[in-house]
């Protein structure tokens, strides 16, 4: 009898074995949270569950890490430490911080200062949240530590300095898209072959949505409802800046996030710039200089970069398309 309930115990034991030996099923998975000052997720296509589970918590945890190393709201980030200490002496950073600023200035470079992180040096007296901005004798006692050229990279020795006291950086105008663009290569890496992947306004799609494409809706801010145009995306990175996205009005002034390095006030005259291309990284650094430049100077500089395009919508109303869109059909 002994034997008997060894040998069904080993059977049972042999059966769950074959259970759990089974594939899991495939689906879609996927998290979102609340980080970097906006909404981040992550959506992917897993042939097997418990490994897409995995995948999925290893985006959300390097989302995390990310954050904690570029955050200005948290004094003791990576970024933070660099603000208070680089103008002293060059300061080794990590390699993320490095790639990210290293970004920074090229794009810096490409517009002619019209992107440029050292914004910070006068943006980071804006409260939204508190609706305060600063005087005009503030910004312009602040404004001389805006220049992109005041930051000095090292790439030997991996450090970052700035020439003059007063400089802070803040990598918000291009973080997010980096972020997306680089998970993605991530999950690309381990053989993912369909996700999507956001950060507040800068998405990283991979592939398409088994069979379909995934698809964007660039909306009007001012007209509720209103769509500008949908846009199908398949293996691509789109980034919209809008001044909808953290602003205050004050006697009629809206005052929002996208400073212009040159005044260290917000832009005017646009409400939504749109960019689409290979890379999240650049097309997130291009939405915000385009902002910054304005329509004209804009679409000389998207046309510096072939694979990518640009959708712009004025204040007035006015849409513009880069020369490689079709605007849609009126009604």
């Amino acid at each position: 009898m002994r034997h008997c309930v060894t040998a069904c115990v080993a059977a049972a034991c042999v059966v769950a074995a074959a259970l759990f030996a089974l594939p899991a099923r495939a689906d879609w998975l996927g998290e979102v949270t609340d980080m970097m000052g906006t909404r981040l997720s992550v959506d992917l296509w897993a042939d097997d569950e418990l490994r897409g589970h995995d995948l999925v918590a290893e985006v959300m945890n390097y989302y995390r890490r990310i954050d904690e190393m570029m955050s200005t709201y948290k004094p003791e980030s990576e970024i933070s430490q660099v603000n208070a200490h680089a103008h002293e002496a060059p300061m080794h950073i990590s390699d993320e911080l490095f790639d990210v600023v290293q970004a920074s200035q090229e794009m810096s470079a490409a517009s002619h200062g019209a992107f440029d992180i050292t914004y910070e040096s006068v943006g980071y007296l804006y409260d939204f949240h508190a609706h305060q901005h600063p005087t005009d004798a503030q910004i312009k006692e602040h404004l001389p530590a805006v220049s992109y050229r005041h930051v000095v990279l090292d790439a030997e020795k991996h450090t970052i300095y700035f020439t003059v006291p007063g400089v802070r950086i803040n990598v918000g105008g291009i973080a997010k898209g980096w972020l997306v663009q680089h998970a993605a290569d991530m999950l690309r890496a381990q053989g993912v072959e369909h996700a999507l992947l956001n950060a507040g306004g800068d998405t990283r799609v991979i592939g398409d949505r088994r069979g379909q494409p995934w698809v964007v809706g660039i909306r009007n801010p001012r007209v509720a409802g209103e769509i500008v145009t949908r846009l199908p995306l398949v293996d691509e990175a789109i980034s919209t800046a809008g001044d909808y996205e953290r602003f205050f009005e004050e006697n009629g002034r809206r005052y929002h996030h996208v400073i212009n390095p040159r005044t260290g006030e917000p832009t005017e005259g646009i409400l939504t710039v749109t960019v689409m291309g290979p890379s999240g990284t650049i097309t997130d650094g291009l939405d915000t200089a385009i902002f910054v430049l304005g329509v004209q100077e804009g679409m000389k500089l998207i046309k510096r970069y072939p694979e990518y395009e640009t959708i712009i919508v004025e204040s007035n109303g006015k849409v513009t398309y880069s020369s490689g869109l079709t605007p849609p059909e009126k009604k």
